[in-house]
């Protein structure tokens, strides 16, 4: 008489939910959720420069969501690929770059040459922290050391760009507030990963 499976069993296929198989039956791929994450932030890089801080808040988080999203769905649905872990990555340095320059080119626009410098460091010490830690797990090492992880650095754009340019609240702007703060952290994480390393 034969059994069903043992779910618990060394080399078991994991249960899923229904919802969960529903997803994986789609005929979609992570590679595409990667892409659409981009999408995203090119629509909000391109709001910032017309300075609708609000609605390129909300397409900056839909963006983010699916960067989120696609290394999730990788793992879930097993359709994952080296080239998809590859994109995801760099795809991720690509928004995060895009968006912090068209906030550098609205303060350049209105001649605000202090923050436009701010914004450009914060861009140059994002992609340092994403670097130090990769660099450093290429060399066999952990390099996920430091408080400024790209999550951390989303929620704080993400307030900076909803509550910017007085918009939903008159009289408050915290996008300028906001670089200032990614920026230091960009800074302060990458030493912390070069002096983790180091140690």
């Amino acid at each position: 008489m034969s059994t069903a499976p043992d779910p618990s069993a060394p080399g078991a296929a994991p249960s899923r939910t229904p919802f969960q198989q529903w997803l994986i039956d789609l005929p979609l791929t992570p590679n595409a959720i990667s892409l659409a994450g981009l999408i995203g932030n090119l629509v909000a890089a391109v709001l910032i420069w017309q300075e609708h801080f609000l609605l390129a808040g909300i397409a900056f988080i839909l963006g983010s969501v699916m960067d989120t999203l696609d290394g999730r769905y990788s793992r879930m649905s097993g359709k994952g690929t080296t080239f998809g872990a590859f994109l995801d990555s760099t795809l991720d340095r690509i928004e995060e770059g895009i968006v912090l320059v068209a906030v550098v080119m609205v303060y350049a626009k209105h001649g605000d040459d202090v923050n436009a410098g701010i914004a450009a460091l914060a861009a140059v010490s994002s992609l340092l922290v994403s670097y130090t830690r990769a660099r450093a797990e290429g060399l066999g090492l952990d390099g996920k050391a430091g408080v400024g992880s790209r999550a951390v650095r989303v929620v704080i754009l993400s307030v900076g760009l909803c509550l910017g340019g007085e918009e939903l609240i008159g009289g408050v702007d915290l996008l300028p507030a906001s670089i200032w703060v990614l920026a230091a952290l960009g800074v302060f994480t990458t030493a912390q990963r070069m002096w983790h390393v180091r140690s």
